[in-house]
């Protein structure tokens, strides 16, 4: 009986070293906690973080401009931010590299009531269009409007704030840009207003990820990154295999976010996380800082390696 004793005593002692012995990392995420993050949620929750000996701290920002820019202060280790953001970002001079993809096709969307009179991009002349948030969303409003035919000035922009799905099934406008696919539809056709969503990628935009993760550049040979993304990895696969343990498990760490939006926000969500998140497409990143340079939002496209990279 002593020698058990001693034996269960020993091996409280080596777990107990292993959970101390555990190495912090900080997450800030983009935006509260959703479905968009459920990889991470799933790494934290099923223990695969644990494996590769780290310790996460996910936050959720008060402002969501802010993650990247913490993350360039040295303030954080992580943050989840937008492929479409980081380009403006390097112009900037901020300290940042791309190490992993969280979401690997654009999210943002189009959208117009599928009942109402817009039937293609072409019918939005003379027509008005809510938006959140200026530069990229114009940039691309601009160019899926150019695409059709159309400019800027054949149609009035009017700013709805984050009232996109609200302003647009109360008839205040006949479309709104910046909505995401896997929310906005979702939420209109639970409030009993079904959209239709015209996609960027397929209407003149260069495809590129919606949601990356970003650390310092001056950072990358700390251990901990590497971890992370196979973390990453190693959830993902196993999110996409059990997609409903999966989603038990995220309510575990979320409870608030049992609803009905969510919950088809996760099916949808899906099949757009990136399976391999170190992966690189050095093409696609070329090919959207050449566009975001025709539509002015940056200056020059500095060599892709000196701000996207594939840990290895």
């Amino acid at each position: 009986m002593k020698k058990l004793g001693v034996l269960f005593g020993a091996a409280m002692l080596a777990s107990t070293l292993q959970v101390q012995a555990a190495d912090k990392l900080t997450v800030l995420l983009d935006w509260f906690a959703n479905p968009d993050h459920a990889p991470i949620v799933v790494a934290k929750a099923r223990g695969f973080f644990e494996k590769e000996g780290l310790d996460v701290e996910l936050i959720e920002p008060a402002d969501p401009s802010m993650p990247p820019k913490l993350v360039a202060a040295g303030q954080g280790d992580i943050a989840i931010s937008y492929q479409q953001t980081l380009h403006p970002q390097i112009d900037e001079g901020m300290p940042l590299m791309r190490i992993g993809t969280l979401v690997s096709t654009p999210l943002n969307t189009l959208i117009v009531l599928e009942d109402g009179p817009i039937k293609e991009i072409a019918d939005l002349k003379g027509k008005r269009i809510g938006y959140s948030t200026s530069g990229f969303e114009s940039a691309m409003l601009g160019k899926m409007l150019s695409n059709a035919g159309l400019s800027s000035d054949d149609v009035e922009l009017i700013n709805v704030n984050f009232s996109l799905s609200p302003s647009l099934m109360a008839g205040q406008v006949d479309a709104v840009i910046g909505g995401y696919r896997n929310f906005e539809l979702n939420q209109m056709e639970i409030e009993g207003a079904k959209g239709r969503a015209f996609y960027p990628e397929e209407n003149g935009v260069p495809v590129y990820d919606e949601l990356i993760y970003v650390a310092h550049k001056d950072k990358l040979d700390d251990p901990r990154l590497k971890k992370f993304i196979s973390a990453i990895e190693a959830a993902t696969v196993y999110l996409l295999n059990n997609p409903q343990d999966s989603w038990k498990s995220f309510l575990e760490v979320y409870p608030n976010l049992d609803d009905e939006l969510n919950k088809r926000a996760w099916a949808d969500t899906l099949p757009r996380f990136a399976s391999r998140p170190a992966a690189l497409d050095i093409g696609r990143y070329e090919r959207f800082a050449n566009f975001l340079i025709e539509q002015g939002l940056i200056k020059t496209a500095p060599p892709v390696e000196t701000y996207a990279v594939e840990l290895r």
